[in-house]
């Protein structure tokens, strides 16, 4: 396991892949580990060098006192860039971690070479919602919403075929502190760029899931067609379309990526 002592923060990450190729940042979703990505790593790294990381918070990195803000994980994104003294990437992130994308678009293009948003919104659920989700984390633990996470972020066919993926899911999501996911919770809570997404200079890839109740296709076609020049892609999917269409979803980003 490698860590980055930030600041305020332990990070825990991986980087694998050939040393001088081209990196490729990887942020998970609320309630994810950097483990989520394991299906798309094998592909990735014939071409690119791969940067993955637990967002503060969650899986093997810090719970350091809540809540959080994007910008916060947006700037540990940036110090561990700089932790690993690399200028610019391409950066891919699903839901929590494509708000963290959006702000690194905002605020820290120079950092971004091309910029993958997946199953996310510039503004995601709402304030009443979060904080139910934060009361019953906390009363509950993980276990008190896991099931009703899992529904959401594959359908039901995926969820038949592949349980063991789920599963894999599952566990490393009630395995996470209730306080970190809590204050990543805030965080969703509390983005809201729906009126900057046309400052994003970056070339864009936005993906959604056809099957998405979290950040359904409509939360993504509104940031594709806000930032300029951004391309649209719908997978046949849920939340976690990475997984869901795996195959699908890989060689769309590494074709985006390497054009």
């Amino acid at each position: 396991m490698a860590f980055a002592e930030l600041k305020d923060v332990r990070i825990h990450y991986e980087l694998a892949g050939p040393a001088n190729a081209p990196v490729v940042m990887f942020s998970n979703s609320l309630g994810a580990t950097l483990a989520m990505w394991d299906v798309q790593v094998p592909e990735v790294t014939k071409a690119f060098r791969v940067l993955r990381y637990d967002k503060r918070g969650h899986g093997q990195s810090s719970v350091s006192p809540g809540p959080y803000t994007v910008e916060q994980l947006g700037h540990d994104a940036v110090a561990l860039l700089d932790f690993l003294k690399l200028d610019a990437v391409h950066f891919c992130g699903l839901s929590l971690g494509g708000q963290t994308g959006m702000w690194l678009g905002l605020n820290a293009p120079k950092r971004l070479k091309k910029l993958v948003l997946c199953n996310t919104g510039a503004k995601i659920g709402t304030p009443d919602g979060w904080n139910a989700r934060i009361d019953a984390v906390r009363k509950g633990g993980m276990k008190a919403i896991s099931a009703a996470v899992i529904e959401r972020w594959f359908t039901a066919s995926f969820r038949a075929k592949d349980p063991a993926a789920v599963g894999k899911i599952q566990q490393a999501l009630e395995g996470h502190n209730p306080e970190g996911y809590a204050g990543c919770c805030a965080a969703v809570r509390d983005f809201d760029c729906r009126e900057k997404l046309d400052a994003i200079q970056t070339p864009t890839l936005v993906i959604s899931g056809a099957h998405d109740a979290a950040t359904p296709p409509a939360d993504g076609r509104f940031v594709a067609e806000k930032i300029p020049g951004a391309r649209y892609l719908e997978l046949e999917a849920a939340h976690l379309s990475n997984i869901e269409d795996r195959d699908r979803f890989t060689a769309e980003v590494g074709t985006f990526l390497a054009a």
